[in-house]
């Protein structure tokens, strides 16, 4: 199937107005010619620095100017991030987030800090992947020397909306982010969130911005927001499994050889929407107690859905490119030659 990055918004805005269950049909056929059915990555995020964050994204439970109840704690000790990734590992996840609650990457030793974590939980045999904010080309080159697999920054919503989510940073610091994160050979995960009070037309438009990137990202999270208590989205109702399904389907589309993944707010969604969700095309999700602040269901609960649906986890370091030998995996992350050895 090709790949196209120059869709139209009208193209867009047609796939996303389907009838949900034409909408669903077409993204499961589409799932099935380009990505194994049944395969989902099970991915764990830990915050390695919670709370105090400068920002104010309005949703956002961690910044430091609303009342929330969230403990700051500075950066955990590596012993317990590695045991952490451990644990992850045991309960069958192939991919470990870290998450710093940072504006920015600082070139300071808390910074230095990450990249040994990064090279350590990489040594493990998991993929990893940091969102620890905004960051340059130099550090976005460090941690790809450092082992990084994964670079995670959300757009969150439409340009259009933007400005009413968050003023401490522009939509452009955004983009210009998952630049250096291209540039520097790390895949790139970008989504956003549905239930801060946009339109369908946000919806779409955000959908149209990652679909035209230069590349497609290779991770697009899907989050409903978890409203928070303390936080000026904390009225916002519950977004609904048809919105989710409508963003899934046509993210999938879209993007068919991306991971797009059923993210925030799936704690709250019975294994029946869930299973809706992974026939729409969504085949990532998030395992484990919490994500950063916010609740999510655990390592049991996951294997007995994986159990009842007929689902099975994706390995670890599956898009080496067909045919590449695999060197191994040190300080650089995972080393391939890109022809086969005679």
């Amino acid at each position: 199937m090709t790949l196209r990055t120059d869709w139209t918004l009208d193209e867009v805005q047609a796939i996303y107005n389907q009838p949900v269950m034409e909408l669903v049909t077409q993204a499961a056929a589409i799932h099935a010619q380009t990505q194994a059915t049944g395969e989902v990555q099970v991915c764990t995020l830990l915050s390695v620095k919670t709370g105090g964050c400068p920002e104010d994204c309005a949703y956002c439970p961690q910044a430091a100017r609303y009342h929330t109840g969230v403990q700051a704690h500075k950066l955990l000790p590596d012993a317990e991030v590695l045991a952490s990734a451990q644990r992850a590992k045991d309960s069958g996840s192939t991919r470990f987030c870290m998450g710093a609650a940072w504006r920015e990457i600082r070139d300071n030793k808390d910074f230095d800090r990450v990249l040994g974590m990064v090279e350590q939980v990489n040594g493990m045999g998991l993929e990893v992947c940091c969102t620890l904010g905004m960051l340059n080309e130099y550090q976005a080159e460090r941690l790809k020397q450092a082992g990084l697999y994964a670079y995670n920054h959300n757009l969150d919503t439409s340009r259009e909306k933007y400005d009413d989510i968050i003023t401490t940073r522009t939509y452009d610091d955004r983009l210009n982010t998952l630049e250096h994160v291209r540039k520097a050979g790390i895949s790139v995960c970008s989504g956003g969130i549905i239930g801060l009070g946009e339109t369908d037309e946000d919806r779409i438009a955000m959908l149209h911005t990652l679909a035209t990137l230069p590349a497609h990202p290779e991770s697009v999270p899907v989050n409903a927001l978890v409203p928070v208590e303390g936080t000026p989205l904390a009225a916002q109702p519950r977004v609904s499994v048809w919105e989710m399904l409508r963003m899934i389907a046509t993210a999938r589309i879209l993007m068919p050889h991306t991971m797009v993944r059923l993210s925030a707010g799936r704690q709250e969604m019975p294994v029946t929407e869930q299973a809706l969700c992974f026939l729409a095309g969504a085949n990532s999700i998030f395992s484990g107690e919490k994500l950063l602040t916010t609740p999510n269901p655990d390592f049991d609960a996951d294997k007995q859905m994986f159990a009842l649906l007929g689902l099975k986890p994706r390995k670890s370091f599956k898009d080496v490119p067909e045919g590449a030998t695999v060197l191994g995996r040190g300080s650089g992350g995972v080393e391939f030659i890109t022809k086969p050895i005679l």
